[in-house]
């Protein structure tokens, strides 16, 4: 099956706004969304009392830029980036309210669109990285995230990831995470999520993406938390 364009998955989120425009569930299709919320944002504010410059790729309607805000200071100079307009406009509305720092939005894929290398302390990348595709587009994208960063800043990821075993592949995602779905809702709304994710994600497993972050710079990687089929991870330049 052909992956979705980026138009498509741009036309998909434009009508999504209000889903993701909850601070009290989150993403709620996810595993332990609330949960990793708090466990990136709290280590953002514990690691940066003094943060400054922060980049929200994929950013969706802001929940977690607002979330970081709520923990460290007002003065917090935000960037945000999103395919979606109207994601954009919905997180800029709602992230202005919590700090008079300065908030530029950029409309467009992060992997293209022009950003000031070694501004940011802090990168947020929640649910973005799985739609990038083959080896190559991953190492590029990891690569110029890091450039982006400042010394001693860091990525904060929180993305669905891939089993290297097929057997723990189909357990974790095909039964576990099935279920789940299910108890959330029903076994169509189950069908309709697994649909998206087969047309537009391309998942990889977190020892990949560890393993990536430190082979294109970053000088120390940690697992925030795993659960089944998502987890949160963080690299430091």
């Amino acid at each position: 099956m052909d992956k979705s364009s980026i138009e498509e998955i741009e036309q998909r989120f434009d009508a999504d706004v209000e889903r993701f425009s909850t601070l009290e569930t989150s993403q709620a299709n996810t595993i332990d969304a609330v949960l990793n919320m708090e466990l990136i944002t709290d280590g953002i504010s514990r690691t940066y009392p003094n943060l400054k410059n922060i980049l929200d790729i994929g950013c969706g309607a802001g929940n977690y830029a607002i979330k970081t805000l709520m923990k460290t200071n007002n003065q917090v100079n935000v960037d945000l980036v999103d395919l979606s307009k109207a994601m954009l406009e919905r997180a800029e509305s709602r992230v202005k309210e919590y700090t008079k720092g300065e908030i530029q939005t950029v409309k467009g894929d992060f992997r293209t669109v022009k950003l000031q290398e070694g501004k940011y302390d802090v990168i947020i990348a929640t649910m973005v990285l799985h739609h990038l595709r083959d080896d190559a587009d991953w190492e590029t994208a990891f690569s110029k995230l890091y450039s982006l960063l400042n010394k001693g800043g860091s990525i904060w990821i929180f993305d669905m990831v891939e089993q290297n075993s097929p057997e723990l592949q189909q357990f974790m995602y095909q039964e576990k995470y099935a279920d789940f779905l299910i108890q959330l809702k029903d076994k169509n709304y189950q069908e309709h999520v697994f649909n998206y994710i087969q047309k537009e994600d391309s998942p990889r497993p977190i020892m990949y993406q560890l393993h990536l972050l430190e082979k294109v710079g970053f000088k120390k990687v940690d697992v925030l938390h795993k659960h089944l089929c998502f987890a949160s991870f963080i690299g430091f330049k």
